[in-house]
This record gives C-alpha cells, structure tokens and sequence, in this order.
C-alpha cells in the first residue's frame, strides 16, 4: 500500500456519510449479539480491540466537478465477503431509488469498517469498477482510541503500480475535508452541545427519552388493539354494529390527519421564512435593510 495518492484529487466528506455508517455498524453488531466469550474486547495501550467485530459494506454517492469529489450520501450494500459476491440486483434497485430522489448523484465508490485496508477488500473493489472505472474507498475505524484527535475515517483511492515486474492494483490514502451544508451544520452543532437539562448523564437523559418513547408507543399499541378487537368482535356478529361510533372514529382520524398537515405546513413556512431571512440579511448588510420577520 502506497502511503498518499498522486492523483491530484481533491475530496470533500460530508458527516451524514461517516453518521450512516456508524450507525449502520451499531445495528449489525447489536443484531448479531456474539456470544461473552466472542463479543468480550480488550484493551491494549488505551485502543480497544475490535477483530471479533462484524464488517460492514456500503456504497458513498455524490458528485464530482472537475477535480474535486464531495462525497454527500452512502446506502447499505448485500455483499458476502467469504463468497466475495454482491447481491447486484439489490444494487441496481438502490441505486434507481436514489437516482430519483437525487438525479445529479452517482456511486463513487464504497466504504467499509476496520482498522486498515484488506487485500480481500479488492475484491468488492474491482466489482464496483463497471459502475465507476475509479472508485474511492472509504474506511471508518470502529476501535476506540481516547488518546486519537482525528477523525477514525481515511479515504483510500486505487493505483496500478508494478511490483515485482507484475502491474497491481494497490490501495493509496487520499487526504480529505470535512464538508457542511446549513442544515448539518445545526445538527452537529446542536449534538455537540446537547447537556442534560437537569445535571444528570447524557446516558440517563437518553435513557428517559426511550423509556418516554416506548411508554407512548405502548399506549398507542393498546389503544390499535381495543380497536382491533372490536372491529374483529363487529365482523364475527358477538358486537352489534355502532355506525355512530365508528363515524367518530372516523372523524377522529380525519382531525389528526388535518392538524399533521397543518403541522407540516407550519414547518414549511417556517424554513422558508428562515432561509429568506439569512439571504435577506446578507442583502441588507451591503444596502441596510431589515429583515423579514
């Protein structure tokens, strides 16, 4: 492996991608749930030791203008890496749907977790070469390190350099920056800066939200199952038939759905007016008028 790149390229990551996958990352290795003696991990000079660890595969999307590629997105890939075979019609359905939603994105490569590159990771490489003849690689480093400032994530492009007299396709690292977009800017400022409001724990504020979130879903459950039961009681004849209470149920469920759009629209207007003010307070700077409010 060839410590930097000579291309020339200039690469922009956007945090949703490194999000993505980490999250997608902590929902294999909590599905799995290894057994003790698998999932138990030391810790060697302050780094935690991740090689029973699951590996994830995913494909990065966004755009590349002249020499330089921001990467903005990534989606989850099927592939097998003891078979090295990729579930390519899921990909072609992934990569539809996303054509849709985003027509000026395509695949530039993929990402995977680990603490470095792999020879094995060649080959889900050279697979995504009919779709981009020069994908990039991106890395996230699960392992804990508390001494590490940098971000655990490196950008890898692929080479063809001659070793031994035989031409190899080799893993080269790629420096990057990090991009941000208004809206991620928020989020991420808003997560740094999120302290529970009543001294305690992040992890105890976390804590009473789910348990405040699984109460509301546990009585909206109850309540779908009451009204299961008595549609189920109606259709079998053991409960005569109310027209006026299933008018009200009815009425209720058209309300809800009125107040959701009013909701939504209300949030509408309320991005707009805020994008019209951060355009019309850049205007007023250079002419002196006030904002909209």
């Amino acid at each position: 492996m060839a410590s930097s790149s000579s291309s020339g390229l200039t690469f922009k990551l956007h945090p949703l991608v490194i999000v993505n996958i980490s999250d997608h990352y902590t929902r294999v290795k909590s599905q799995l749930n290894p057994p003790p003696l698998t999932s138990t991990s030391a810790t060697v000079n302050g780094v935690e030791n991740q090689q029973q660890a699951p590996r994830v595969y995913g494909c990065v999307i966004g755009v590349q203008r002249g020499r330089t590629v921001e990467i903005f997105n990534s989606f989850e890939l099927l592939y097998d890496p003891s078979t090295h075979s990729l579930d390519r019609p899921f990909l072609k359905k992934k990569q539809e749907l996303y054509k849709k939603v985003f027509p000026h994105f395509y695949i530039l490569g993929w990402y995977s977790t680990g603490s470095d590159a792999q020879e094995s990771d060649m080959h889900i490489h050279r697979a995504l070469m009919d779709i981009n003849e020069s994908p990039l690689y991106v890395l996230l480093n699960p392992a804990i390190n508390p001494a590490q400032k940098d971000l655990p994530v490196t950008i890898y492009e692929s080479e063809l350099h001659v070793i031994d007299g035989i031409p190899q396709l080799i893993f080269v690292r790629s420096s990057y920056t990090i991009e941000t977009v208004e809206a991620e800017r928020i989020s991420v400022d808003h997560v740094a800066h999120l302290k529970p409001s009543d001294g305690g724990s992040a992890a105890t504020q976390l804590a009473a939200h789910l348990t405040g979130i699984h109460s509301a879903i546990k009585m909206l459950n109850s309540r779908i199952r009451v009204l299961h039961h008595y549609l189920v009681g109606m259709q079998k004849g053991d409960i005569p038939c109310e027209n006026s209470l299933l008018r009200q149920e009815y009425n209720d469920t058209l309300l809800i759905t009125y107040l959701a759009m009013f909701t939504n629209c209300s949030s509408t207007m309320n991005e707009l007016v805020d994008k019209f003010n951060t355009a019309y307070d850049r205007h007023s700077r250079r002419g002196g008028r006030t904002a909209f409010i």
